[in-house]
């Protein structure tokens, strides 16, 4: 590998320069910025990094974006502590302020649910990873990486335990929050739902936001649904209300499963049934494939995670329960 004297010496600026490009300077022309980096690409050049500059920033969505803050807490969490032991240090940055990564010296970012990149040309303008985390990889940005959640498993994670529960009409609520995966999600419910020769038309499974869970919540008990399942956003929290307003008990009359939330799902009445991402998994595989992108290693650009069940009390086996009951009606 060549040094960075050789590097400045082709691409004709001083080793200063070339420090500062690396560096993410802000007092560096962009038409010199791009020489020293198509340089340092022909040679497949990689800066060591010192330990003032093995900085990562973590973008976060903003809380009208991204509402459920305790998922966001929750993969923070797990990136600061990950991160650190590897010696990298964690600076956070609200996607709102996203122009300060011009003028902030880092190594790698690491961005929490994006509408969208923070720049266009990532790959061309700051030459370090940016991994995203729950989110597709654009195509064409070589420097960018993905680590997510595997929607489509947890979705018939959900569905199976329900099924092998005994539960045949399964209405769902899925979260339509703004930068979620809802229509991804809604597809693969739908397809597991038809799967297990389920009903899974439009009327069972619903796109709802926050305001409308009580009368989306209604129209599903009219199609006499025996478990809901609301992924996505506060939905089991909200839903569980809703059942209650409504004359329902959880899991009485009837089943729910969502999505985990921390410090929320375990503690209510009953503790609810969830789906939850490995959160130390995510952490883990997004900090690999910083050091790897350094490293300049081989590594893929996505990684995808299987969710978890949570198994708690708000699923009843329906089977078991009509049974009980019948041996009662004697």
């Amino acid at each position: 590998m060549p040094t960075i004297k050789e590097i400045a010496a082709e691409a004709k600026v001083s080793m200063a320069t070339v420090s500062r490009v690396f560096s993410n300077h802000p007092n560096v022309k962009e038409t010199v910025r791009e020489h020293v980096l198509s340089v340092a690409r022909r040679h497949n050049y990689v800066p060591r990094l010192s330990n003032r500059r093995r900085t990562v920033i973590l973008i976060t969505p903003s809380r009208t974006e991204h509402p459920v803050q305790s998922y966001v807490d929750m993969v923070t969490a797990h990136l600061a502590e990950t991160a650190g032991q590897r010696g990298y240090r964690i600076e956070i940055l609200p996607e709102d302020n996203h122009d300060r990564l011009e003028y902030t010296q880092f190594c790698a970012a690491i961005q929490i649910s994006a509408a969208e990149l923070p720049w266009e040309n990532w790959s061309r303008r700051f030459q370090v990873p940016l991994i995203l985390i729950d989110r597709e990889t654009p195509k064409k940005q070589s420097h960018v990486f993905s680590v997510r959640s595997n929607e489509k498993q947890g979705m018939e994670l959900a569905i199976e335990h329900l099924v092998k529960s005994g539960h045949r009409r399964i209405g769902c609520l899925v979260s339509n929050t703004k930068l979620g995966n809802a229509q991804q999600r809604v597809h693969f419910i739908q397809s597991a739902l038809a799967t297990h020769g389920l009903p899974s038309a439009e009327s069972f499974v619903r796109l709802v936001g926050e305001e409308a869970y009580m009368e989306e919540t209604a129209k599903l008990l009219r199609h006499k649904v025996d478990a809901i399942f609301a992924p996505g956003g506060m939905g089991g929290i909200i839903t569980a209300y809703a059942l209650n307003l409504l004359g329902r008990r959880v899991p009485e009359d009837i089943s729910l499963i969502a999505s985990e939330r921390a410090v929320v799902s375990r503690y209510c009445l009953p503790p609810q049934t969830t789906i939850t991402q490995n959160y130390r998994q995510v952490a883990t595989m997004a900090v690999d494939a910083i050091d790897a992108s350094l490293k300049r290693a081989a590594i893929s650009r996505y990684t995808v995670i299987d969710y978890q069940l949570m198994t708690r009390e708000s699923v009843v086996h329906r089977l078991s329960r009509a049974g009980h009951n019948s041996l009662i009606s004697r």
